[in-house]
C-alpha cells in the first residue's frame, strides 16, 4: 500500500507499515498521524476562504500501527476566527489531540513582510544518508530526504528538505498542508544534540504556526535544538517551501539517559 493509511469508513483508518517510527515497528512516527488529523481539520465544517494558522498537537501516548478512529469538531465558531479540535484514538483510548485556529483570509499584501530568502533547491541537494540498520522501511523510507546542512545522524543545527513519497490516505491526493505536516515533527530529529543510542529526546507536543498557505511537495526545516540542565529541551524550526519561509515549529523535549 503506497500510503500511510487506508480508509475503512468515514472516521476509521488502518495504519500501514509506512507510518512506523525508527524505534519500533509497532508505534508511529508523529508525522503521519499529524497529517491525518490535519486532513480531519481541513474537512471539519470546511471553509475554502479560511486557512489553518496554528495547530498544536498534544501527544498522549505512543500511536500504534493499528486501526485508528479520527474525530473533529468546531470548538468555538466565529465569522472570521474559529477554534477547531481533532482527536486520534485507538480502541477508544485517545493517543493524539490537536487544536487549531482557522482564520478567514484577507488582502494584506501592502503590509506583508518580504518573502524571505529561499533555500537551495531540494533537487540540487544531496540525498541525506541513512544508516543501513534504519533502512528497513517505515516513515524514514516513506520520505525523501535532502540535506542543505546537517541531518538526522549529524549532531547539531540542520537544514533539511523532505517530502512524502507515499500518500497520506490511499486513493487521495494530499493537500499541501497535509504534506507539510508529515515533515513538521522531524525538527527535533534532524537537529538532535544527543547520541540517540545513549539518550532519549522525546517530544511531548508539536506546535506549528503558518503565516501563509504552503505550496508544493517539498518542505524544509531550518532546525535547532536547545537542551537545558534539568532534562528538558526545546526544538524549533523555520518551515520553508520552495518559495521561502512559510511558518515556524516548536516542540518540548523530555531528555533522559537510556
Amino acid at each position: 500500500m503506497d500510503a500511510f493509511y487506508e480508509r475503512l469508513d468515514d472516521d476509521r483508518f488502518a495504519s500501514t507499515g509506512h507510518t512506523s517510527g525508527p524505534w519500533s515497528v509497532e508505534s508511529q512516527h508523529l508525522g503521519p498521524p499529524s497529517a491525518l488529523l490535519v486532513r480531519a481539520l481541513e474537512r471539519c465544517a470546511p471553509r475554502p476562504e479560511a486557512m489553518l494558522s496554528r495547530v498544536t498537537f498534544e501527544v498522549l501516548g505512543p500511536v500504534p500501527v493499528a486501526e485508528l478512529t479520527v474525530t473533529a469538531s468546531v470548538d468555538r465558531p466565529g465569522r472570521s476566527v474559529e477554534l477547531l479540535a481533532a482527536e486520534l484514538a485507538h480502541e477508544g483510548r485517545p493517543v493524539l489531540r490537536a487544536r487549531a485556529w482557522r482564520i478567514v483570509t484577507g488582502d494584506t499584501a501592502e503590509l506583508a513582510s518580504g518573502p524571505g530568502e529561499p533555500l537551495a533547491s531540494p533537487l540540487g541537494c544531496a540525498r541525506m544518508a541513512i544508516p543501513e540498520a534504519w533502512r528497513g522501511g517505515g516513515y524514514l523510507a516513506a520520505m525523501e530526504w535532502r540535506a542543505v546542512s546537517g541531518g538526522i545522524f549529524t549532531s547539531g543545527d540542520a537544514v533539511v528538505w523532505a517530502r512524502p513519497v507515499v500518500r497520506v490516505v490511499a486513493g487521495e491526493e494530499p493537500s499541501a498542508a497535509q504534506r507539510l505536516f508529515t515533515v513538521a515533527d522531524s525538527a527535533s530529529g534532524v537537529s538532535s544534540r544527543v547520541d540517540i543510542r545513549e539518550w532519549y529526546a522525546i517530544n511531548t507536543d508539536l506546535t506549528v504556526h503558518l503565516h501563509r498557505e504552503p505550496v508544493g511537495e517539498w518542505y524544509a526545516l531550518d532546525a535547532r535544538t536547545v537542551i537545558g540542565p534539568s532534562g528538558i529541551g526545546v526544538a524549533t524550526s523555520v518551515l520553508h517551501d520552495e518559495r521561502g519561509p512559510v511558518g515556524r515549529t516548536a516542540q518540548s523535549l523530555f531528555v533522559r539517559k537510556r
